[in-house]
């Protein structure tokens, strides 16, 4: 298992994914999607904390 990835990390993760959804107008639902998926990407052991980051993220982009 990797190792967790500190949430400096995870910001960058997520706010690239959120950007990249924003810039391509999609709706909240997938916006949370794609950030979600960008973080479990990363394959780290905090998944629980970088999901609950990223769906945090995501209803601030939306």
């Amino acid at each position: 298992m990797a190792k967790a990835l500190n949430k400096k990390a995870v910001k960058k993760i997520t706010d690239k994914a959120i950007k990249k959804a924003v810039s391509s107008k999609k709706k909240a639902k997938s916006i949370k999607k794609k950030v979600t998926k960008a973080v479990l990407k990363k394959k780290c052991s905090c998944k629980k904390s970088c999901r609950k980051a990223a769906k945090k993220a995501a209803k601030k982009a939306a």
